[in-house]
């Protein structure tokens, strides 16, 4: 007769131990940070636009000019570049009173390169022009980057110089290869690692970004630096001004008409 009680007794303890495992495991995880369950690729983006101002900031920026200079070490250039949506970019490079132009017009890349002994425009290689195209989206690739036909996948954490930073490898529609880290806790990009293909070659190379300040509502890196890959002695880059919505007429991304020498007849 003292079986039944003696048998009910050690299912409730165990029932009880079950219980209090359980209510110990909702415990831990309602105390685990936001950032430890926020783990898909689309949260993590959608914190990043948030952090940089919100999506609705973003759309509302139709132009964009943004003017700074570039000290290499070895010499210091006045740099300037102009965007207008949808996919309008135009860049220029000053040096001792001469500019090169580097443009994109939404379908033909080209340049001035007075540098290199050219005074008169001339067409940039498809993969030339690769770059100019990603630097025309406004907004940067990883917005919308499913509608513009890129891949976006999380590759876990890693740490630039100290800070956790989310890694997500975003493959380009057209091949290349881009890396953001972004800061696990404002969620900012603080190093962009990009693996190109040129000519059937491999380039790589790597930029940190810093001194975010606010312009309308939006953060923008004023400060960031870019090398090869791994290369210790980087181009510093120092934003100067930045100006949205300013006037930008159509013209300036198209190129030129070279007149053919002696002059029309």
């Amino acid at each position: 007769m003292t079986i039944i009680p003696a048998i009910r007794k050690k299912h409730s303890l165990a029932f009880l131990k079950y219980q209090i495992a359980f209510a110990s495991i909702l415990a831990v995880a309602a105390l685990m940070p936001l950032t430890a369950r926020a783990q898909t690729v689309d949260e993590i983006i959608a914190k990043n636009i948030q952090a940089l101002g919100g999506r609705q900031k973003l759309d509302s920026v139709q132009t964009l000019r943004t003017k700074g200079k570039l000290d290499a070490g070895f010499f210091r250039a006045d740099i300037a570049q102009q965007n207008k949506r949808p996919d309008k970019v135009r860049q220029e490079f000053s040096v001792q009173g001469l500019t090169q132009v580097q443009s994109y017009d939404g379908k033909t890349g080209w340049q001035i390169n007075p540098f290199g002994g050219r005074r008169d425009p001339e067409i940039l290689s498809q993969d030339d022009t690769k770059s100019l195209q990603v630097d025309a989206d406004v907004d940067g690739p990883l917005v919308d980057y499913a509608k513009k036909g890129h891949k976006a996948e999380l590759v876990g954490h890693d740490s630039v110089e100290g800070t956790d930073c989310y890694k997500i490898k975003l493959t380009l529609k057209n091949g290349d290869i881009r890396t953001y880290y972004l800061d696990a806790d404002s969620y900012l990009e603080i190093k962009l690692e990009t693996q190109s293909f040129v000519r059937g070659s491999i380039q790589e190379s790597e930029a940190y970004y810093g001194d975010y300040e606010e312009v309308g509502g939006i953060y923008y890196p004023f400060s960031y630096e870019v090398g090869q890959k791994g290369d210790p002695n980087r181009a510093k880059f120092t934003v100067e001004k930045i100006e949205q919505n300013v006037p930008v007429d159509d013209s300036i991304f198209t190129m030129p008409v070279t007149k053919p020498a002696g002059g029309a007849k």
